[in-house]
């Protein structure tokens, strides 16, 4: 996944709480993730695992735990999902931004080889809107569909397609870094 309206990389934000209600109050610590074009070999970014941490999704049925990657330095953001074939079951990759987003900031999927849902959060980690989108084999990044939010959000959430709808994760859903709601 690229972010085609923020080259640069994410700031590292602090102060994301967990919503409303029983969530409120919470603290969440999340690492900013920003993938850039870069000119990198399919090969040579293809493998490489980045830092992971736990976290999970809260629906009206309950807690799913997943596994979200977080790219820390500017190399990994280049990288992100970029050349990889698959991705692992129940795992991510988050990215968040330092300022929100307006809704017509889009995404695209160029040199991404996995489809994916994507989860556009606001600060308080609900779910403003989910969107489904499929890899581009254009050789250009011109030639990549762009998939505009449609929300204003603070962080985003790539997970594999269908997901979010194998789970029963919908619009207004939260989602967490917190191990006190994690764990339950």
């Amino acid at each position: 996944m690229v972010d085609i309206q923020n080259r640069l990389p994410a700031a590292v934000v602090t102060g994301l709480s967990a919503g409303a209600g029983r969530y409120a109050g919470v603290t969440c610590l999340l690492i900013g993730c920003l993938f850039v074009l870069g000119g990198m070999a399919r090969e040579a970014i293809a493998e490489e695992r980045l830092p992971s941490r736990q976290a999970c999704l809260i629906s009206d049925k309950g807690v799913i735990p997943i596994t979200v990657e977080m790219a820390i330095t500017d190399s990994q953001r280049r990288k992100g999902l970029m050349g990889r074939e698959s991705l692992p079951a129940n795992s991510g990759m988050l990215f968040v931004y330092d300022e929100p987003r307006k809704p017509d900031h889009g995404f695209w999927m160029y040199k991404t080889l996995i489809p994916l849902d994507i989860a556009y959060l606001d600060k308080t980690g609900t779910i403003k809107a989910i969107k489904h989108m499929a890899p581009c084999r254009s050789r250009t990044s011109s030639g990549c569909p762009v998939y505009r939010a449609g929300v204003s959000f603070s962080a985003v959430l790539e997970m594999n397609r269908s997901f979010f709808r194998n789970h029963g994760i919908s619009v207004g859903h939260h989602f967490s870094t917190s191990e006190s709601i994690c764990k339950h």
